[in-house]
């Protein structure tokens, strides 16, 4: 990679890179309040439509808590330390079963030798270009389950052998006490509310389906079709996102990732900054960018 210092200004690089417990708080609140709003929004109007936005929306906001505990993981989401690993491990990964202590070894590997034989991403991205036939297949199965499934099989089968699903080490866990008891805590504010069923409906369905599309979209965007050499402006990909893709599938500035790669200790609430100032830096026309999700697919099923 380059040095970060023959992008933009040091000073520039400093001021965006300074990290806030005020834009961390906030944004925990935002993603978990959404959340609520969505499951709140159908309670009052119950009926198909609604349904379906609120699990999509909550389908996005589970990854939204991926995206977040992923800037934790890089220790950026709040300035002060032990905020941002308890934030990090408690009330962002641990409910959609991450672990953000085992993913930050795992994901910092990636950084280190991102696409490179030795990036443990690479078999999420490697895979692409593929036939459109594949694509909907491998979205088909995201939307309906069969990913979520796979990924518990291997799971289970990992504790009985060294096989290891490619991307499945995203997922492994220090204890899965955390994930027990962060479920066992939102099924019994279910229960409070008097709609214990909703825990499955709207928490449990959308976590095993529109998460997984969701995860897919991103691995894609970000490094699918990109080259395979230490240059960030061109072995990631930012993905200019309209306020509908932020709102069903890549929130939290997610679609940065050109960036993210260039300067990776840069928090996710600065990376639209950043964007402006590598691009009034004249770095624009070397960078691998799309000018939507839409275009991503269209490139990954050529």
């Amino acid at each position: 990679m380059k040095p970060a210092i023959e992008y933009i200004p040091k000073s520039e690089v400093r001021r965006l890179a300074k990290r806030s417990d005020l834009w961390g708080a906030w944004l925990t609140l935002h993603v978990w309040g959404v959340i609520a709003l969505a499951i709140a929004a159908f309670i009052i109007f119950p009926n198909p439509w609604v349904y379906a936005a609120s699990f999509l929306i909550i389908g996005s906001r589970q990854h939204g808590l991926a995206i977040l505990a992923h800037d934790t993981a890089h220790g950026v989401m709040f300035e002060n330390k032990a905020l941002n690993e308890w934030v990090g491990k408690y009330l962002l990964a641990a409910p959609y079963g991450g672990d953000m202590v085992a993913y930050r070894h795992y994901h910092l590997k990636h950084h280190r030798y991102a696409q490179s034989e030795r990036d443990p991403d690479l078999p999420l991205s490697a895979k692409f270009p593929t036939t459109k036939a594949s694509l909907f297949r491998k979205f088909a199965r995201d939307v309906t389950g069969l990913t979520f499934l796979r990924l518990r099989l291997a799971t289970w089968k990992m504790r009985k052998s060294d096989e290891v699903l490619p991307g499945s080490d995203a997922f492994q866990k220090t204890s899965p006490l955390p994930f027990w008891i962060s479920n066992a805590v939102l099924f019994g504010i279910f229960i409070l509310i008097g709609h214990p069923w909703l825990f499955l409906t709207l928490w449990l369905l959308p976590l095993w389906t529109w998460f997984f599309a969701c995860l897919r979209l991103r691995n894609i965007a970000e490094h699918g079709m990109t080259t395979n050499d230490d240059n960030p402006l061109t072995h990631a990909r930012t993905t200019h996102a309209n306020i509908f893709e932020r709102i069903f599938f890549a929130p939290y500035w997610v679609n940065y990732h050109v960036e993210h790669h260039a300067y990776m200790f840069v928090p996710c609430y600065r990376l639209k900054a950043l964007h402006r100032a590598m691009m009034d830096a004249g770095h624009g026309p070397e960078m691998e960018t799309q000018k939507d999700y839409g275009a991503v697919l269209k490139l990954a099923s050529a």
